[in-house]
């Protein structure tokens, strides 16, 4: 599914996937190369460029390379989420595996080609190793569990709330099992060893470059006073608060028609197993499990600009919620069982029925999600992934064969993002709105979004001249050509 019509769907490029495919250009052709931050587009953390650097490589830089690496990392995700999960059995591990395959959020956000992605497999791999060090206490779980936390430093925000989660659950452990927590203490150093030595790069660029690295998060917060939220504060919360059920993501390119993470038949499961997870919360894999929760709820709560709920924002609760999910099927089992006891021999097929239709549910999830993302009109993507920057790309493409500056390109610098990334290696020559041109006629064709950007560069006569290259689909121009004449001077 991840995989499915990718050429395809959803179509377009958004800047800001074009910016992870210049930065991931720029790592394979500038010699010497390789921050661990990118200060572009608001700020980027560099992990995700390098892996699609190395997708390039093998595969060539197009944007199916660029979405595909994300699928592929998104594949890797639902992995890492059975193996998170597994510790509280197969058939949870299973559920949850199945569910966020089949979960409209998650094949959403693994068909973008954003360093989001990253989140799922990362958080997930975090909340395996975390695990597996509760349970198994020594240097070399220690170590993985150091890695993984640092890890989530280099995919984005959310994850970045990772040592909080972990102090946490050491603080519960050492409030309710004191003997596993010595344990675990005894081996700390080899995690904060591991944890230091991956994220120094990273707390090195925060330190170094203070605003770029932070300013991004500080904009779209709620304690910054000019942040651009559409909703007031208290709206954002229950909107947030209600993504569970009630609402979605207005966003298209997080969501579906505004749909909820998981509507009314999930949540069932869902609310169970938060309730499975409290009465077993003694034992520190189910509270770490519970603690998850209200930590990764903080992002999307207190990044209030734009529209909510964010489901980037949410990502980091994706291992939590599925396990809640695959847990919560076990104790609406459990709930049958117990009111089926009076009937002798019903318990296993109870058990068995109960499993066959969680798996039915999952399935049938899973192609409702399938059909409700790829059969969205272009009419519902087009403005979300600017389909209109790609026919800008596609008309401004330079032919000069002598690397003149055959096509001039009026666009702002965050949308000529994609024709520098469309366009790489016949790029034109581009310059921002309202910049005023002396000489038109040193280029053969002159590409604006509007035909007042034609005029305002090069005068309204030559503007007057230009016709339309590209429509939207409601038949509104995005794209304007006009070939430039030379100036005819005039008769004394």
């Amino acid at each position: 599914m991840r995989s499915w019509a990718l050429q395809t769907q959803p179509g377009g490029l958004y800047p800001d996937e074009a910016a992870e495919g210049l930065s991931a250009q720029s790592l394979l052709t500038i010699p010497g190369y390789h921050p661990v931050f990118f200060n572009s587009d608001g700020g980027r953390e560099a992990l995700y460029a390098y892996i699609v650097a190395a997708a390039f490589k093998v595969f060539g830089s197009s944007v199916l390379s660029l979405r595909g690496t994300a699928a592929a990392v998104g594949v890797a995700g639902v992995v890492a989420t059975y193996v998170a999960v597994r510790r509280f059995g197969r058939g949870p591990a299973l559920v949850a595996m199945a569910w966020t395959a089949g979960s409209l959020w998650m094949i959403a956000v693994s068909r973008d080609g954003f360093r989001n992605i990253l989140t799922v497999l990362i958080g997930a791999a975090a909340l395996a190793a975390l695990l597996r060090w509760g349970d198994r206490p020594s240097r070399w779980s220690a170590t993985a569990a150091g890695v993984a936390v640092a890890l989530g430093f280099w995919t984005y925000q959310p994850l970045k709330l990772l040592p909080l989660l972990a102090i946490l659950w050491l603080l519960w452990m050492r409030a309710r099992d004191r003997e596993r927590f010595q344990a675990l203490l005894s081996t700390s150093r080899w995690a904060g060893v591991a944890f230091v030595v991956v994220v120094a790069p990273i707390v090195y660029t925060a330190i170094t470059d203070f605003s770029a690295y932070f300013g991004r998060a500080a904009f779209v917060s709620v304690f910054n006073s000019g942040s651009l939220s559409t909703d007031t504060y208290p709206v954002h919360i229950l909107k947030t608060l209600g993504m569970f059920l009630f609402t979605g993501d207005p966003n298209p390119r997080h969501d579906v028609s505004a749909l909820p993470l998981l509507g009314p038949v999930l949540v069932v499961p869902f609310l169970l197993g938060i309730w499975h997870c409290w009465r077993r919360r003694d034992d520190h894999g189910y509270a770490l499990v519970l603690l998850g929760l209200p930590v990764f709820l903080i992002p999307p709560l207190v990044a209030n600009e734009g529209g909510a709920p964010h489901f980037l924002r949410s990502l980091g609760l994706e291992p939590y919620v599925a396990a809640c999910i695959g847990l919560g099927c076990v104790e609406g089992i459990a709930i049958v069982r117990r009111l089926a006891s009076g009937n002798p021999g019903s318990e296993r097929s109870v058990t068995w029925t109960g499993w066959m239709i969680c798996a039915i549910a999952l399935t049938a999830l899973g192609i409702a999600s399938a059909v409700t993302y790829l059969n969205r009109p272009v009419a519902d993507r087009y403005a979300a992934f600017t389909f209109a920057d790609v026919a800008l790309a596609n008309a401004a493409v330079n032919n000069s064969t002598d690397g003149g500056p055959s096509t001039l390109v009026i666009l702002d610098g965050y949308d000529a993002m994609d024709v520098q990334f469309l366009d790489a290696g016949r790029l034109p020559t581009m310059v921002a709105p309202m910049t005023r041109i002396a000489n038109a006629a040193v280029y053969t064709l002159i590409v604006a979004p509007s035909r007042a950007d034609i005029a305002a560069a090069v005068g309204s006569g030559i503007a007057a001249e230009a016709k339309v290259g590209a429509t939207d689909p409601q038949g509104n121009p995005v794209v304007f050509e006009v070939v430039p004449q030379p100036e005819v001077p005039a008769l004394p």
